[in-house]
């Protein structure tokens, strides 16, 4: 009778486990799944604010061959800068658009002081560069920008134009309110956990 007694109740233990590891994986691909959407939603808004303000941006990136976008915060404390984002690339192809999740930090060194939260749109005009950029990441070094915005929000694109040969970047402020001239490396990386 205690034999049968310790076979169920091992038996039960054992499927509450299982149930419990299958409820756990279940509630980490759903996490997963709300940060796709929320980083795809935040794609919508910027390149909508995008062509608010630049509407002959639109066709380009229609024709290009594809295209990435990334949201960030930055902090700067006088001497050091730190950021880190998400974002998505979209692979213009014969069946549709290609995503691909990526990750993207930044540290770096110069005066100043405050918190820069951007977006930064990249076009690639070059499909050799944009395979680059998805496959490599990417890795970019020098920054001077000024945005003091302090008391009006929203609705800048701070640094554009072409970076390389290939591709162009263009980065909006929601709220600049931050002066600096920094040297900083910024890495861009595939997301491991979302693609």
């Amino acid at each position: 009778m205690m034999m049968k007694m310790r076979s169920i109740l091992s038996s039960l233990l054992l499927t509450g486990m299982s149930a419990g590891l299958f409820t756990s994986s279940l509630n980490a691909e759903a996490d997963l799944d709300a940060q796709r959407a929320e980083i795809r939603q935040m794609r919508d808004d910027v390149m909508q604010e995008l062509f608010k303000l630049k509407p002959e941006l639109k066709s380009r990136v229609k024709n290009a061959e594809g295209y990435a976008v990334f949201t960030n915060i930055g902090v700067n404390l006088i001497f050091a800068s730190f950021a880190g984002g998400k974002g998505i690339v979209l692979e213009h192809s014969f069946f549709g658009d290609d995503e691909t999740f990526m990750r993207m930090g930044s540290a770096g060194i110069g005066l100043g002081l405050g918190v820069k939260d951007f977006r930064a749109v990249f076009i690639f005009t070059d499909e050799a560069m944009l395979k680059k950029f998805v496959v490599k990441g990417w890795d970019f070094s020098a920054q001077a920008d000024a945005a003091a915005k302090s008391n009006q929000k929203g609705g800048s694109i701070e640094a554009s134009g072409t970076i390389l040969p290939g591709m162009e970047v263009y980065q909006l402020t929601k709220n600049g309110i931050a002066l600096q001239a920094t040297i900083q490396g910024t890495k861009y990386w595939k997301d491991k956990e979302l693609n």
